[in-house]
């Protein structure tokens, strides 16, 4: 299995850290790709720099490397996870804007009808965020808010962190025991 993972420049870095862990964990191939933006706000709450977050991964590609395999859609993959998304992130992906590493692999992963799985952190939501949320749902893509449940009962960030990252495995059907499953009262 091979996922293709962005991270953005949404708050909420924690949640792209703790699904690299998780695919690393797996052994599942990853393909990062991290925005400018992104590497600020995973240092600054994470506390993590940019080559920590690569040695999570089993790729790194640059941001600005439009030449890298996943900018291709000959480069065959399981799927993209984009964690945390900006809504910049989010709209140029909605609009077709592929001006850099991240956004032409998101483009790739629509066009070629893999699964592309957005994960957005933004609070309040305005019109054009929902109508290019929309756009892209439209399309196919799963739009997953960074929203956790709590009937789960999390002690910790850390639960917190891997209700999220279970929830987008599960738009890949990547088998996981990150969080318990609903079974009822």
């Amino acid at each position: 299995m091979r996922i293709v993972v962005g991270i953005s420049g949404g708050s909420c870095g924690i949640y792209g850290v703790g699904l690299l862990k998780v695919l690393q964990e797996l052994n599942i191939e990853t393909h990062l790709v991290v925005s400018t933006m992104g590497e600020y706000v995973v240092k600054h709450e994470c506390g993590m720099d940019l080559d920590e977050l690569k040695g999570l991964a089993t790729h790194y590609h640059n941001n600005k490397d439009l030449a890298a395999p996943i900018s291709s859609g000959s480069f065959k993959t399981n799927g993209m996870i984009i964690i945390p998304s900006s809504m910049r992130t989010l709209a140029a992906v909605a609009n077709g804007i592929s001006d850099n590493l991240l956004t032409r692999a998101a483009d790739v992963t629509i066009k070629e009808s893999r699964r592309l799985v957005i994960v957005p952190r933004e609070t309040p939501l305005s019109v054009i965020h929902l109508e290019n949320m929309l756009k892209l749902a439209k399309m196919g893509v799963r739009i997953m808010p960074a929203a956790p449940g709590f009937y789960h009962q999390p002690e910790t960030i850390e639960e917190i962190v891997s209700i999220i990252v279970g929830r987008a495995l599960d738009q890949l059907d990547i088998e996981h025991n990150l969080l318990k499953r609903w079974g009822g009262v």
